[in-house]
């Protein structure tokens, strides 16, 4: 796991104050740290355009330009001239090492954005906008300073922004880098140092980024004696859509769940390994509800089977429109795990806290969305369904952007239900479960050797048993 931070001032200011390292050593580094990057992929003569704003951000282009010069063909582009006294100091010594200016946008095989970072405080102009829109037009390969130009702090749009190939972020990780909208804009992303360690430039954080190395496959079947009974029993309930159940219990029993159960209400033709059942088996060890649940189930059974059950549950889907299932997360005493959607999220927030959130003002900030949710609900553990999955628990909050576009199919997050299911029945905690349950999915996902529009939630369950420890 890596830590993630909103931005990264305090950290500088730890560098000039504890460290005494200079603003401008600092940008000679994060310079260095993308010229390292280029040097490493592209061979000399390589033509690069460095788009530079008239900030500091700018000002990380105009030195990167000096440390090209000579091993590249370089171009600089300064459209906005150099504003803040870094970006002139930088300019100054840009032109005594004869970097050349560009009067406007030019074709390379390598371009740079260093427009405007992490500070970008309102919308583009339209002017600035028009100078992305130029720059993505162009055929190099696009590496982006710090944060494509044009997403703001939350990783959002504004309106537009620069679409990389590679973003070199300084010091350590931002959030926005790993919001939803941010996806489509930050390509592969790299952390650089600046002057020193990671390790002793970053300070504590609440968020962390998970990484394929995290994910742990269930518990192996070592013991000889073991037994199914030894490994827990998934009780899913199926409602009126039966595939959504089906698939995640198919997804349960694939994980290691020793026995799964689906409770019906009508008969259905599950798979052999599945039972059914009209109520949850006494031995059950852990529930899951709502996916494809409709209104099969009376609200007395549901009280009595899953509201007043002391075992370990995820709520999914439908599980959200009913604000008898919602009461669940009023009880601290149980392992509870939910799974929304944004829009099912806005759906339920809207039960337990009788606000309106818009399904836009809640991908506007994810982070923040569950950090609300994780203030009101600390024991729940919350999987923010998006791009990058948001998980929260406690106040704090781990991001899984392993994720492809493969898993934009419906049953995916049945899957998913079905994974997380299957590690409470096993005994792992809800958090664990969870953490768990998302790296299996995507890393399931990744592993699937076809087209990215042919891949079956079937597909994620023949992969799902043959995954090893990252």
């Amino acid at each position: 796991m890596q830590r993630l931070y909103r931005n990264c001032y305090a950290m500088d200011r730890k560098c000039y104050e504890e460290y005494g390292l200079t603003e401008d050593l600092l940008m000679e580094h994060a310079a260095e740290g993308m010229a390292r990057v280029l040097r490493g992929r592209f061979g000399a003569g390589t033509r690069v355009f460095i788009a530079a704003g008239p900030g500091n951000n700018g000002a990380d282009g105009i030195t990167l330009a000096r440390l090209l010069l000579g091993r590249f063909d370089v171009r600089l582009w300064l459209p906005l001239g150099a504003k803040s006294p870094m970006a002139k100091l930088q300019l100054e010594r840009a032109r005594r090492v004869g970097v050349p200016l560009a009067e406007e946008i030019e074709e390379a095989e390598v371009v740079v954005d260093a427009l405007f970072g992490a500070g970008l405080s309102r919308p583009l102009s339209e002017e600035a906008a028009g100078w992305v829109g130029e720059l993505d037009a162009l055929e190099g390969f696009k590496l982006a300073c710090d944060i494509p130009t044009g997403l703001d702090e939350g990783g959002w749009p504004s309106p537009v922004a620069f679409r990389a190939d590679l973003t070199v972020t300084m010091g350590a990780l931002k959030e926005g880098l790993y919001g939803d909208a941010a996806k489509e804009y930050v390509g592969e992303i790299l952390c650089v140092d600046l002057g020193v360690e990671r390790l002793l430039y970053e300070e504590e954080s609440a968020v962390r980024l998970l990484e394929e190395g995290d994910f742990l496959p269930p518990l192996r079947r070592e013991r000889p004696a073991a037994h199914k009974g030894s490994f827990g029993h998934a009780a899913v309930f199926c409602g009126e859509k039966e595939g959504a159940g089906i698939l995640a219990a198919s997804a349960a029993a694939r994980f290691g769940a020793g026995l799964t159960t689906l409770v019906i209400h009508e008969r259905v033709t599950p798979p052999p390994f599945l039972m059914t059942a009209t109520t949850v088996p006494p031995k059950a060890t852990a529930l899951a509800i709502g996916m494809g649940l409709g209104e099969y189930f009376e609200e007395e059974l549901l009280q009595k089977e899953v509201v007043d059950s002391p075992l370990p549950v995820l709520l999914d889907a439908d599980a959200f429109a009913k604000p008898e299932l919602l009461r669940i997360l009023h009880d601290e005493r149980r392992e509870v795990v939910v799974t929304p959607h944004p829009a099912e999220f806005a759906r339920l927030w809207r039960i337990v806290s009788g606000e309106d959130l818009s399904v836009e003002a809640i991908q506007r900030d994810r982070f923040e969305t569950a950090r609300r949710f994780s203030a009101r609900f600390p024991h729940v553990v919350l999987l923010l369904k998006g791009a990058n999955p948001v998980i929260a628990h406690l106040g704090e909050l781990w991001v899984n952007p392993l994720g492809t576009p493969a898993l934009a199919k419906g049953g995916s997050g049945d899957v998913l239900s079905g994974l997380i299911v299957a590690l409470l029945a096993q005994g792992y905690e809800a958090l664990d479960a969870t953490i768990q349950g998302s790296l299996a999915l995507a890393l399931a996902a990744r592993s699937w050797e076809g087209a990215d529009y042919g891949m079956l939630p079937t597909d994620l369950l023949e992969s799902l048993g043959r995954l090893q420890q990252g």
